[in-house]
C-alpha cells in the first residue's frame, strides 16, 4: 500500500517525511508525430486556462518514482513541460501536496486512496473501487483512468516457513498468528488492511510488529530470509518474491483490496491534452511491466527511475 502503495507504499504509505525534494527535468518535448495525442490541441480544463507546465510528484518508494517518470515522460512527449518532484513522503504528505498545488499530479493506488478519503469504504473489487473513488475526493481533486497494473500489499513467507506451519493462506496463518512476528511499515499498525484488518477479518493477532521503513525492500527481505520476522508485508510487484521463491499467502476474505495504479491530480492546471497523455500510460501499463521496471531499478541493473521509465516509454511507442 502499496498504502501510499504505501505501501502499497501508500502501494502504499510510509511514515517517512519528504526526502530530497529536488526537481528533475523530464524528457524534452518531442517534435511532430502522427500520434493523435501529440497533435491534439491543448484545452482549457482548469482554472488556470490551460497551463502547459506540470509538476509530477511521487511517494517515497522506487515504484512510485518510476511511475512518476512515466507520467512526466508521456507529458513531455505530448508537448506539455513536466518536471518531477520525487520522494515527497507517504500519502498523508503527497495528498496534501496535490491539494495545495505544490505538485499537480502523483501516481496512486485505487483501493488505498479510496480508504484514505473514505475510511468507511466497503468496496473491494477493482470495478467497484474505480466507480466509488471520484465521488469521494475533495473538491479540486480528480483521478484519471485506472491501469491494468496492480500493486497490492501481500502477506509473504519463505518456503521454509510455509512448510513448517502448513501455510497457504492468511486463514492458515491465523492458526499460528500468536507465534509470528510481522515485518511491515510502522503504519501497518493503524491502517485498515494492517493489524486491524488481520484481526477483524482473520482473528489474527501477531506476536509482534517489527517496523521497517523500506516498504518491503531489501531490509525487510533480509529480515524475512534470516527469520527475524516470519511474515512480511511485501508488495506484489516486488521482484524479490519470485527471485527468492517466496510464498504469497492467499487472501480469501479480501483484506487487501484491489490496488490499480492511477493518477491523482489537481484540477486547476490539468488540461484535456494532459489527461490524454496520462491515460495513454494507464492504457498500456501492466503488473508485469511494474515488476520488470522495479527489477531494472532495484535489481542488479541499478538503473535510475528516469532511465528505466524512458526505456519503457520508447518501447511502448509513447516516446519516439
Amino acid at each position: 500500500m502499496k498504502n501510499s502503495r504505501p505501501q502499497r507504499l501508500g502501494r502504499r504509505a510510509f511514515t517517512g517525511l519528504a526526502a530530497g525534494l529536488g526537481l528533475a527535468v523530464a524528457l524534452s518535448a518531442c517534435g511532430g508525430s502522427s500520434d493523435p495525442l501529440k497533435n491534439a490541441p491543448a484545452s482549457s480544463a482548469g482554472a488556470s486556462g490551460g497551463a502547459t507546465s506540470l509538476v509530477v510528484g511521487s511517494a517515497d518508494f522506487p515504484e512510485s518514482q518510476i511511475i512518476a517518470e512515466l507520467y512526466a515522460g508521456a507529458l513531455n512527449a505530448n508537448g506539455i513541460t513536466a518536471t518531477t518532484k520525487p520522494n515527497i513522503g507517504s500519502r498523508e504528505v503527497y495528498f496534501k501536496a496535490v491539494q495545495d498545488g505544490s505538485v499537480d499530479v502523483v501516481p496512486d493506488y485505487s483501493g488505498n486512496l479510496l480508504l484514505y478519503v473514505n475510511k468507511q469504504a466497503t468496496e473491494v473489487s477493482a470495478g467497484d473501487i474505480a466507480k466509488a473513488l471520484p465521488g469521494k475526493l475533495p473538491d479540486g481533486l480528480g483521478v484519471l483512468d485506472v491501469s491494468k497494473a496492480e500493486d497490492k500489499d501481500a502477506m509473504v513467507v519463505t518456503k521454509a516457513t510455509a512448510e513448517k506451519y502448513q501455510l497457504k493462506s492468511i486463514e492458515d496463518l491465523a492458526k499460528v498468528c500468536s507465534q509470528i512476528v510481522v515485518g511491515a511499515p510502522a503504519t501497518f499498525a493503524e491502517r485498515a488492511y494492517g493489524l486491524p484488518g488481520l484481526k477483524k477479518n482473520y482473528n489474527c493477532e501477531p506476536k509482534k510488529l517489527e517496523p521497517f521503513s523500506d516498504g518491503g525492500g531489501p531490509v525487510t527481505l533480509k529480515a524475512l530470509l534470516e527469520d527475524q520476522v516470519q511474515v512480511a508485508d511485501i508488495y506484489t510487484t516486488t521482484p524479490s518474491i519470485a527471485d527468492n521463491d517466496l510464498v504469497v499467502l492467499d487472501d480469501p476474505k479480501n483484506n487487501f483490496i484491489a490496488q490499480q495504479v492511477l493518477p491523482l491530480y489537481n484540477k486547476a492546471k490539468m488540461t484535456d491534452k494532459a489527461k490524454q497523455a496520462l491515460n495513454s500510460v494507464s492504457s498500456i501499463l501492466t503488473t508485469d511491466d511494474l515488476i520488470n521496471l522495479n527489477r531494472a531499478v532495484s535489481g542488479s541493473q541499478k538503473q535510475d527511475a528516469k532511465t528505466a521509465a524512458a526505456a519503457w516509454l520508447k518501447d511502448k511507442g509513447i516516446v519516439k
